[in-house]
C-alpha cells in the first residue's frame, strides 16, 4: 500500500475516526485505526464495538486533488501514536507506504517515521446495513435535534435505558426524547416524506450522540438514517457512523407532562437565564445548586440563592405576564439554564402546576419542543 495525501484532509477524518477508538478495548486490534487505499480514495475506519466510524477521503474533488501515487492496500496502525504523527509532521503532504512484512514508513518534508503495523484481514468487517428502515435528514436539523435532548439522559448506569435517546416516529413525526427522571428534553418534528414512516422505536446511546454531533459538518446536505434490531447507521457523503441500540423499554414518557397549569408566566429568556445563572453562583454550596423563584404583585419574579455559609442574592425580574396562582417553588439551577438553551427562544412560556409538580418550558408559539423539570423540596 502506498499514497500521498494532503496532511489537513488526513488529520480532520483521523480526528473523526478517533472518536470510536478506546484504549479499553476487549479486542486488541480495536485500539488500532484500519487504513484502507483503493484507486478511489482512503478509507479510515475506527471503532470500539458500541460505535463504528468511517471516513472516506476522495483522491480527488471537485477539481481538488487530495491524494496521488496510490498503490492499493490496507493496513491497521497504533492509533496511539498514528494521530499525533499526522498532527506534528512538518510538511503539507504526507507519503504513507506499508510493505509486506507490515512495516509502515510515513514521510512529510523531513522527517520519517516507522510503524509496526497490523494486518488489516485481522479486523473485524462492519456490517453494512441496508435496509428498509431508511429516511434522510438535513444535518443541521438532526444536529439541533441532538443539542435539544442529548443533554438531559441519565449519566448514572442504574437504569441503563435512561442514558439514551428514545427516537419513536408516528405517522410523519419524528420525536427525540431524553430523561433522567428529574428532568425531560422532547423535540418533534414534522419528517416531509412521500410514504408513512414505519420505523421501530429506538433507544440511541446519549454517547453515540454527543459524538455524532461532533462530528457532523453545520451543511445544508442531508444524512440518511437506517435502522435495523440492535444498530443504527447515520451515513453522509464521506462519513459512515454505526451505533450499537440500548435494549430494554423505555418508559412511558407522555403522562409526566401535566394537562393544566395553575401558574402561567411569559418572560424573556435571556434575562430569566441571566438571572438565574447569578442567582446559582451563591447556591453552589448545596448539593443540587438549588434556587428558589416566588412570583409577586404587577408581573414581578423573585430569584433567590443561598447558601448558609457562604451568603445569598436576591434579585427581581419582571415577567410580561403572570396568570394565576401566587407560587414559591424551588429547583436546580442547572437543570434551568440547560433547558433555556435548548429551547433557543426569545421569550418562553412556563406552566406550573404546584409547588412540588413538574413543570413545563415552552417557546411562547411552538410546542413541539418542551422541556420538564422536576422541583426539589427545600423545606
Amino acid at each position: 500500500m502506498k499514497f500521498a495525501i494532503q496532511r489537513d484532509q488526513l488529520m480532520e477524518s483521523v480526528q473523526d475516526v478517533m472518536k470510536a477508538i478506546s484504549s479499553r478495548t476487549a479486542i486488541p486490534i480495536l485500539t488500532g485505526m484500519k487504513l484502507e487505499a483503493t484507486t478511489e480514495g482512503v478509507k479510515l475506519t475506527g471503532s470500539d464495538s458500541d460505535i463504528s466510524i468511517e471516513s472516506f477521503i476522495p483522491a480527488e474533488e471537485d477539481g481538488t486533488v487530495y491524494i496521488e501515487n496510490i498503490e492499493p492496500g490496507s493496513i491497521v496502525l497504533q492509533a496511539k501514536y498514528f494521530p499525533d504523527i499526522v498532527r506534528k509532521v512538518p510538511d503539507n503532504t504526507v507519503e504513507i507506504e506499508s510493505d509486506h512484512t507490515k512495516n509502515v514508513t510515513i514521510r512529510s518534508g523531513s522527517a520519517e517515521f516507522h510503524l509496526n503495523g497490523q494486518d488489516a484481514e485481522e479486523y473485524p468487517s462492519l456490517p453494512q446495513l441496508r435496509t428498509e428502515n431508511s429516511f434522510d435528514m438535513p444535518t443541521d436539523l438532526l444536529k439541533r435535534l441532538i443539542k435539544q435532548t442529548g443533554f438531559a439522559v441519565s449519566t448514572s448506569e442504574t437504569r441503563p435505558i435512561l442514558t439514551g435517546v428514545h427516537v419513536s416516529t408516528e405517522e410523519e413525526n419524528l420525536q427525540f426524547v431524553a430523561t433522567d427522571s428529574h428532568r425531560l428534553a422532547s423535540r418533534k418534528i414534522s419528517l416531509e416524506t412521500d410514504e408513512t414512516l414505519n420505523l421501530p422505536s429506538v433507544v440511541i446511546p446519549g454517547k453515540s450522540l454527543s459524538e455524532l454531533n461532533k462530528i457532523l459538518d453545520d451543511t445544508g446536505d442531508s444524512v440518511q438514517i437506517s435502522i435495523t434490531d440492535n444498530q443504527i447507521l447515520f451515513r453522509t457523503k464521506h462519513l459512515y457512523f454505526l451505533s450499537r441500540l440500548l435494549e430494554g423499554n423505555y418508559p412511558e414518557t407522555s403522562r409526566l407532562i401535566p394537562n393544566e397549569s395553575k401558574t402561567t408566566v411569559l418572560i424573556d429568556s435571556k434575562e430569566l437565564l441571566q438571572s438565574v445563572d447569578r442567582a446559582s453562583l451563591l447556591a453552589k454550596e448545596n448539593r443540587n445548586n438549588v434556587v428558589r423563584l416566588l412570583t409577586k404583585e404587577n408581573n414581578q419574579i423573585e430569584i433567590h440563592g443561598n447558601s448558609p455559609e457562604v451568603g445569598n442574592v436576591t434579585e427581581e425580574v419582571t415577567a410580561d405576564t403572570i396568570d394565576g396562582e401566587e407560587l414559591k417553588i424551588s429547583f436546580s439551577a442547572k437543570y434551568m439554564m440547560d433547558a433555556l438553551r435548548a429551547i433557543d427562544a426569545t421569550q418562553v412560556k412556563i406552566s406550573f402546576t404546584g409547588a412540588m409538580r413538574p413543570f413545563l418550558i415552552t417557546p411562547v408559539d411552538d410546542d413541539s419542543i418542551l422541556q420538564l423539570i422536576l422541583p426539589v423540596r427545600t423545606y
